[in-house]
């Protein structure tokens, strides 16, 4: 059986690497990644993910009624993520809640670096309302919109570079706030005494208890 990776957005670019990080970090299962063409471009806070559930909903369904393993939707915002988990019959994985999950695992406090200044309030309220308050001690911007991520990677890495530096001390674990950071991911890592857990990665693995 498949697991279905939604992207909410509409940027195939945003698919393509979010589907080529779940298939490095899980190559024993099966992925299928699944563009939500009627979403925003990008997701950058609340406004753009209340337009993305609509369209997103139906892509759960689809993939739930045709016989998926798992659902993971590739939005770090776990955007409409309890409303799809109402309405399938399979798993649905965020990918927010998996970063805090897996997170919740290692040893010392977990940061999240975002894209936006918007995306901040409504990750701080899945941190919250999800129970891992006590896990994720802040969450910064970088400054960067979403789609810089694919356009203009080097760039992107510099800034979320720039804003883990400027963590409590006592950060242990470095989350990456955004699907598209998987492409920024391998950099960070080089470039940092933390632990750097990206959202898709997680998620992926996950799928392997179901």
């Amino acid at each position: 059986m498949t697991v279905v990776l939604i992207n909410p957005n509409s940027t195939e670019a945003m698919t393509r690497s979010a589907l080529n990080a779940a298939r490095q970090a899980a190559p024993d299962i099966q992925f299928e990644g699944v563009t939500s063409h009627a979403g925003p471009a990008s997701i950058e806070g609340a406004e753009d993910g209340a337009r993305a559930v609509p369209p997103l909903l139906a892509l759960v369904k689809t993939a739930s009624d045709q016989g998926a393993k798992a659902v993971i939707i590739a939005c770090f915002d776990d955007t409409g993520l309890d409303e799809a988990r109402a309405s399938a019959a399979c798993p649905v994985i965020g990918i927010g809640q998996a970063s805090f999950t897996l997170a919740s695992l290692l040893s010392g406090p977990a940061s999240v670096v975002t894209t936006v200044e918007a995306a901040v309030p409504v990750i701080e309220a899945n941190i919250r309302d999800q129970g891992f308050s006590d896990v994720v001690g802040s969450v910064v911007a970088a400054g960067v919109p979403v789609l810089s991520l694919e356009t203009e990677p080097d760039q992107a890495a510099l800034a979320f570079e720039q804003a883990a530096a400027e963590l409590p001390q006592d950060t242990a674990t470095l989350i990456l706030g955004c699907s598209g950071a998987v492409s920024i991911k391998t950099r960070i890592q080089k470039n940092t005494r933390l632990r750097v857990i990206d959202g898709v990665s997680a998620a992926a693995r996950l799928c392997r208890v179901f």
